[in-house]
């Protein structure tokens, strides 16, 4: 199935979906995120779409003040693929986990929850997966600013081109 087509079955069955095309000219449904998990497994156990594989669940930090999470679905007995984003606001970035959906979204999530700051509601076990549990903030952000030492340690390091 085309993008097209993937998404009028998706609209056909779910308001609130926005079909998009981003800088680099590919498409994406913008999804709320109140729906996501309901909208992942239709895209799961409907037939027509077949949508057996998470390949990738991220986290961008989406001007001017939002957060979104995508997620990249693939069907291996239809060879075909979808972009879906949910965007929820900086300041309170909580997303319902997909983890029942799809098991991989488990770590996928925590990269995410660990980087840019997703919270995803209900998730079996979200913590810090990359970084230390005490590490302060969340390194993707724009307005990251990194720490000048962790525990006594520096955590940057002088050019190694300018010596």
């Amino acid at each position: 199935m085309t993008f097209d087509e993937i998404a009028k079955t998706l609209q056909e069955k779910f308001e609130g979906l926005v079909p998009t095309t981003d800088r680099a000219g590919d498409p994406f449904l913008t999804v709320p995120a109140a729906k996501i998990v309901e909208i992942l497994t239709f895209c799961r156990d409907e037939g027509l779409l077949a949508f057996d594989c998470l390949s990738n669940l991220t986290g961008v930090d989406a001007p001017p003040d939002d957060i979104e999470t995508v997620y990249h679905l693939f069907s291996y007995p239809k060879r075909h693929s979808v972009t879906l984003k949910v965007r929820v606001p900086k300041a309170s970035p909580q997303v319902p986990t997909v983890e029942g959906v799809y098991p991989t979204a488990n770590w996928q999530e925590r990269e995410a929850y660990d980087l840019i700051g997703t919270v995803f509601t209900g998730h079996s076990d979200l913590r810090r997966i990359m970084l230390p549990d005490d590490w302060v903030g969340h390194p993707l952000r724009k307005d990251y600013k990194e720490q000048e030492e962790y525990h006594g340690m520096a955590t940057t390091r002088p050019s190694l081109l300018n010596s």
